[in-house]
């Protein structure tokens, strides 16, 4: 549920950053090359020099593409690639800048590690990885080249070409610059996947805030509902039990009665979960050898007949990992998480439990299966009170698991996808193991 919300708040922030890089491009490209066309011409005292022509297409041609990538940026499904093809035709444009400006003894060269810092906005550390690497072998290539007098750089002084210079000097020059660009694209690269990190967990904690108010204020209302309609449903039950038990025995009548009682005992039953998911219980936490209570639970639910050998449950788990929490809670939303697997795998599936350390002194635990998974559509409902797409479902079991973690300040998570199965992911605390104490 979280996951698709977050996945189109980050799609929308690319986008931002896209135009935003678009509009940057063209203002930078027209002052840059503005103000070097301004001194190229003072410097050589004409409008119509071969480098300025130069300048002056290469303006055109930022303009050409921006346009191109304005008029297709809405029809593009691969953002990603899209903002890929924009920055490696950037890092060729900078590298066409310095070679109209002196080649290896431009002062341009500096485009390059402006080019990976905002590749790693939009490509993270490794996309601006691969950008560093282009433009090395681009300014290595030219160095090279120039060096050998193969390529003569326009508009270079020819006191400050590569091949005046020593090889150990250019040598130096080009592993420096190389040693620049995948420096820069490095720090940059950590720096902006921490930032998507921090942004995407302030999204899901919103979301999460949001979930709780909206859980809140629907829960004071139904826990007063369950406590009015659970007194006068003990009652019924009670009276029918009564004159069932006072009039003589009919078949007819005893099976209306046995259907009867049925159906008021699965209301009560109901009723109970629903003042479960309205108001949890408090419960008496204390620490828990997590991967310990999580294999009795598991032991539990395969020899509850759920399974019924059709469905194979994996289990990845971590010893020495504590958490605080009443166990009868851990058993209630590991049970219902696990119940909620098997009955979205119609055939034969599996159902994987993992848990896996986080930084922070938090643990996940991940509860994975095989199934049907979960539309988009519904993705938005499926911790709602009563909703339920399975025939004999109550829809009360994941609310009330939501509850019952929201009450630790725990956070739960869901990642599906229709035909793709699910992953519930709760993220919890983890304490220190208790000293001298027996596990629990």
């Amino acid at each position: 549920m979280m996951q698709k919300t977050i996945s189109k708040s980050v799609e929308g922030e690319f986008m931002r950053r896209l135009k935003w890089l678009m509009f940057f491009r063209l203002l930078f490209t027209t002052l840059l090359l503005g103000s070097t066309i301004f001194f190229q011409m003072r410097r050589m005292g004409s409008l119509f020099s071969l480098p300025l022509f130069i300048l002056y297409g290469l303006i055109v041609v930022v303009f050409i593409l921006s346009f191109i990538y304005a008029l297709f940026m809405n029809r593009v499904q691969e953002k990603r690639i899209f903002a890929s093809i924009q920055i490696s035709l950037d890092t060729i444009i900078v590298s066409t800048i310095i070679f109209v400006t002196g080649g290896f003894a431009s002062i341009f060269s500096f485009l390059y590690l402006l080019v990976i810092i905002y590749a790693a906005m939009f490509l993270f550390k490794r996309g601006s990885m691969v950008i560093a690497a282009l433009c090395s072998i681009q300014y290595g290539l030219m160095a090279g080249l120039e060096f050998h007098r193969l390529l003569t750089p326009i508009g270079m002084e020819m006191g400050f070409s590569a091949a005046s210079h020593s090889e150990i000097y250019v040598l130096y020059k080009v592993v420096v610059t190389m040693s620049a660009c995948f420096a820069v694209a490095f720090l940059s690269g950590v720096l902006s996947e921490r930032e998507r990190r921090t942004k995407q967990e302030m999204l899901a904690m919103e979301i999460q805030l949001k979930r709780v108010e909206k859980m809140a204020i629907v829960g004071e209302m139904a826990a007063g509902l369950a406590h009015e309609i659970k007194n006068p449903l003990a009652s019924l039950i009670g009276s029918i039990q009564l004159i069932r038990d006072d009039r003589p025995f009919r078949p007819m009548h005893d099976r209306l009665m046995q259907i009867i009682l049925r159906e008021a005992d699965r209301l009560s039953s109901l009723v109970n979960h629903f003042l479960i998911f309205a108001k949890p219980p408090k419960g008496r936490p204390k620490p828990l050898d997590l991967a310990r209570n999580l294999s009795e639970i598991i032991e539990f639910f395969e020899k509850d007949g759920i399974c019924n050998g059709r469905i194979a449950i994996l289990k990845e788990m971590i010893n020495g990992i504590w958490i605080e929490m009443d166990p009868d809670h851990l058993r209630q939303v590991v049970w219902n998480l696990l119940l909620n697997a098997a009955e979205a795998i119609e055939e034969k599936g599996f159902i994987r439990i993992k848990m896996q350390p986080l930084k922070g002194q938090f643990v996940e635990i991940g509860v994975s299966d095989s199934g049907c998974g979960i539309s988009e559509e519904h993705m938005k409902s499926i911790f709602d009170p009563f909703f339920t797409t399975k025939p004999k479902g109550s829809g009360l079991g994941l609310s009330i698991v939501h509850r019952i973690l929201e009450s630790y300040g725990f956070l739960l998570n869901v990642k599906s996808g229709v035909n793709e199965g699910s992953t519930f992911t709760i993220k919890a605390k983890q304490i220190n193991p208790p000293a001298a104490s027996t596990p629990s």
